[in-house]
């Protein structure tokens, strides 16, 4: 039932509080009507009584707040899905971005989502081939995985996702589509038109659907649009069966988004100023990824943030790494020194990647990959060690090592960033030919028959 009511009492920010509203719901959204007729959308934030705070989608300046009027709809916020939505670009709201005509709708969806019952949720297990080496031979995409992309300032985190979204396929299964969501949240206008320009000139735009929030758009919409892209594709995947791949950057602008708002409604800062409901409202959006019993789509997801000064610790960063399944970290390190894309291998994780390797890949990738870590991590120590006390000081073993390291990072991290490599040909492969840098002897986490097998014989 709709209400309209004339008592807009304050305006602070994102917010508007309405005095004596009756029967007003959590989340119910809102029309503000202005005194020269334009319609502005908010949302019931919280209920006090007989007030109403009121979250605007839109900029709050130019309300009068004798002359305007509120209008409580009665309903949640939803979004019209289709599968004509592939192809089309829109708005952090939900509307169309692209020029192109409406959507016309399917049904009409909450934009919250429902939790995935624990009991209906499949183990993920089928490997997602994204075409860049360093994280499909160490720290390997599962179908149905949450793995966010742990980046900095300035480096190329934007690239990587980019290539990520256009090469990403499910590695030798043809029975469901493969699907992408892309959501950018406070991102410039440079960046959403290589965004764009990306999937249009690859044709992934055809199997794709953006969402874009620039920086100078309402703060609000970067709430609500992970919330959107995420319907999207749980409408894709549970409903339409397709494997859908969702990407979501930056999300550090969504929780300053959430600071802004928490600030706002004057509640009690948590840590650095964050709300300290934060923990609780980032899981409200990485759970939403998974399998489900039954159905053959699924929901991957890769969320894309910045750690402000590089720091690992800061709360952003740490509370998404207990809610997901690992990380990729880039390395600000390798970046300087031009290799791209600069995954730090050591520091990343995949929880999920000992339940693939060898089961849905080759027999040889968990073994390989532990060797690639022990030598790499050897190595990265021999050359710290000759930084100190000089090259001479090694020993001819760790001068191996060393030029492992240097030969790992240049040919095997290093890659083009059109490069879209093949798992056992490109990836596991290139692998093997590296270790004939290292004495046979030194290979101690792989197996004999493996050697003999995959190791190339020397000339």
């Amino acid at each position: 039932m709709q209400k309209e009511y004339k008592t807009i009492k304050e305006v602070a920010g994102p917010l508007m509080i309405v005095d004596k509203v009756r029967d007003v719901k959590y989340e119910e959204i809102v029309e503000i009507e202005l005194p020269n007729g334009e319609i502005r959308l908010g949302r019931v934030l919280e209920v006090d009584e007989e007030k109403a705070v009121v979250q605007m989608f839109e900029e709050s300046r130019g309300i009068n707040l004798k002359k305007s009027k509120a209008k409580f709809l009665g309903k949640t916020m939803t979004i019209a899905v289709s599968p004509d939505m592939l192809g089309r670009i829109f708005t952090g709201a939900g509307r169309v971005k692209d020029g192109g005509p409406d959507i016309i709708a399917e049904k009409e969806v909450d934009i919250n989502g429902a939790p995935i019952n624990p009991y209906s949720r499949d183990f993920p297990n089928d490997f997602i081939q994204t075409g860049i080496s360093s994280i499909d031979g160490m720290n390997i995409l599962v179908r149905g995985q949450k793995l966010p992309i742990f980046s900095g300032a300035g480096l190329p985190h934007s690239e990587v996702a980019a290539q990520i979204a256009r090469q990403a396929r499910v590695k030798d299964d043809s029975d469901s589509e493969f699907a992408v969501v892309f959501g950018a949240m406070g991102i410039t206008f440079e960046e959403a038109e290589y965004f764009i320009n990306q999937f249009k000139e690859t044709g992934a735009i055809e199997r794709s659907v953006l969402y874009m929030n620039l920086a100078n758009d309402p703060v609000v919409e970067r709430i609500t649009l992970p919330r959107m892209a995420l319907t999207t594709a749980e409408y894709l995947a549970f409903e339409k069966d397709m494997h859908v791949l969702v990407i979501l950057t930056d999300l550090t602008n969504y929780c300053e988004a959430l600071r802004e708002v928490s600030a706002a409604r004057k509640e009690i800062p948590g840590r650095r100023g964050y709300p300290g409901y934060l923990y609780t409202d980032l899981s409200t959006l990485y759970e939403r990824a998974g399998r489900i019993k039954g159905k053959k789509g699924s929901i991957t997801q890769i969320p894309v943030l910045t750690m402000p000064e590089d720091d690992k610790t800061h709360p952003i960063p740490d509370l998404t790494g207990y809610i997901t399944e690992g990380q990729i970290i880039l390395s600000r390190e390798l970046h300087r020194r031009g290799i791209y894309p600069p995954v730090d291998v050591l520091p990343s994780l995949s929880r999920l990647a000992q339940k693939v390797w060898g089961k849905k890949t080759r027999e040889d990738h968990g073994d390989l990959a532990n060797q690639l870590f022990s030598a790499y991590a050897r190595g990265k120590e021999a050359k710290e060690l000759a930084v100190i006390l000089g090259e001479a000081a090694l020993s001819d073993a760790d001068k191996k090592y060393s030029h492992f390291a240097d030969e790992f990072e240049n040919t095997y991290i290093r890659q083009g960033i059109a490069e879209n490599r093949e798992l056992e040909k490109d990836t596991l492969d290139r692998a093997w030919k590296l270790l004939t840098i290292l004495p046979r002897e030194e290979l101690k986490r792989l197996k004999e028959k493996q050697i003999e097998k995959y190791l190339p014989k020397s000339k």
